[in-house]
């Protein structure tokens, strides 16, 4: 039986998924209400969804950074630990990560799903790390276990100027669409729906890493953070309109006339005088009178904390605090973003340690480099400010007493490289070592006991 292409396959492949990642990005743009607007109809929007989008992603990526641990305690492993550090840091300035990892985790936390690729630039010789829209991404795994991908297409639009620049092929079309199709041993790319290369692939794995903003159980693609959002978000905006409607026309009083046939020349303004027959009554209708406004803002503060409780983020996220809070205290307060985090980071750690590793593989591959037995590993800051002085102190305690290193205590105060910082140290402590020798060499015999108290007075190592 013959296969179906993988260009048709993809015509008719999770329509739903793609429906709605469509649904979700209209609803981050403010695209909350439903058909046209009648007449009249008063529609306000107030994106608030898209604010706690943007506020989980900062405390999610605060204070992230990388180090690679050597395997064994040779000078060899902690020399290829210490390269393979200083190769990644290089990659990820080369690459602009930090910039590019904020726009993925907030494309990730809307749509769901979020999607690296890492490849070999043969052209600049370095690592290039891109994040394809994870519209065009589709994925195939074994059986039931969705950890084991065993192929992975990508489908993009390009232009024909593009095509002719990357593939030095024509479409016919003004647009072309590219689809690479990728296996741990095969590569394949259509352009059009037609077969344009067929290679083994360069790497050995798929370049790709996939995966989603919160794991739904038993299911490969992830949850956006919109599911919960949308029709508390859609009422809210019905409220806060109708409100204003409620508003706008109690300022602008409506005259109600009681036994009059006719009425000319009734207007609403200061100094205007009405003449109505005797038995008629004319008064300005009171929308606001029995309290009416006040439900509404009850009804409004109700929507608003339901955002806040089905989006994790309690008001204290915004530094909306009405009382001064202790540092457990506040933590309590922030008790239900910071599960959420963590929650994400899970995820994350496994996606940007699979990134590193690939980064690392393609660098020994292309550049003859030798690592040896390392492990890369990721360090997330504390989503909660600290008292900085404070922690500096603890640290200090913790290396004196043997229970932490000195680059543990790095990774903790949030210092990026810490071999290169400790590297500074080092030479930093050599360097005075070698001004005390130098300098207690150059004093008579008699004043050397006395110098060397001062030193040790003053802190200086010898």
């Amino acid at each position: 039986m013959n296969e179906v292409p993988i260009p048709v396959q993809l015509t008719n492949l999770d329509t739903d998924r793609i429906k709605r990642y469509k649904e979700m990005l209209h609803f981050y743009h403010g695209q909350h209400w439903d058909g046209r607007a009648v007449r009249g109809e008063k529609r306000l929007t107030f994106n608030y969804a898209r604010v706690f989008i943007d506020k989980v992603t900062s405390y999610l990526m605060s204070g992230i950074s990388f180090n690679v641990d050597a395997l064994d305690d040779s000078q060899d492993a902690k020399a290829g630990a210490r390269r393979a550090e200083a190769a990644l840091y290089q990659v990820y300035r080369q690459n602009g990560l930090e910039q590019l990892d904020l726009e993925t985790e907030i494309d990730c936390a809307i749509l769901g799903d979020a999607c690296y690729k890492v490849t070999w630039d043969a052209e600049n010789k370095r690592v290039r790390v891109t994040a394809p829209d994870i519209q065009g991404i589709y994925a195939w795994w074994l059986g039931d276990d969705t950890s084991r991908i065993w192929k992975v297409a990508s489908k993009y639009a390009l232009s024909a100027e593009e095509v002719e620049l990357l593939y030095g092929a024509k479409p016919a079309a003004e647009t072309a669409t590219i689809i690479e199709l990728w296996t741990d041993t095969d590569f394949e790319l259509y352009l059009d729906n037609a077969l344009l290369e067929r290679k083994p692939n360069p790497y050995g794995f798929i370049p790709f890493i996939i995966y989603p903003n919160l794991r739904e159980p038993k299911s490969f693609w992830g949850i956006s953070d919109f599911t919960p959002l949308v029709e508390p978000q859609k009422e809210l905006n019905r409220a806060m309109s109708q409100l204003s409607k409620i508003l706008e026309l109690s300022g602008n009083p409506i005259a109600v006339l009681e036994n009059v046939e006719e009425s000319e020349d009734i207007a609403v303004k200061p100094g205007a005088v009405w003449n109505v027959p005797e038995d008629a009554k004319a008064y300005l209708l009171d929308l606001l009178q029995g309290g009416g406004v006040k439900l509404h803002i009850d009804y409004i503060n109700l929507l608003y904390r339901t955002l806040h409780d089905l989006s994790e983020s309690p008001r204290a996220a915004f530094g909306g605090t009405e009382r001064d809070l202790s540092g457990v205290a506040l933590e309590i307060e922030l008790h239900p973003l910071l599960q959420k985090v963590h929650r994400k980071r899970l995820i994350r750690t496994a996606a940007y340690t699979r990134r590193n590793e690939m980064i690392l593989k393609l660098i020994q591959k292309y550049q003859n480099e030798s690592f040896g037995a390392i492990r890369p590993r990721v360090v997330w800051g504390s989503v909660l400010p600290k008292d900085f002085a404070r922690q500096v102190l603890n640290e200090q305690t913790l290396v004196q007493t043997g229970i932490h290193s000195r680059k543990t205590a790095m990774n903790e105060l949030g210092v990026m490289d810490t071999e290169q910082e400790f590297r500074k140290w080092l030479d930093e402590r050599e360097t005075i070592l070698k001004m005390n020798r130098e300098f207690n060499a150059r004093l008579p015999k008699s004043g050397v006991r006395e110098k060397n108290s001062e030193a040790q007075a003053a802190g200086v190592e010898e």
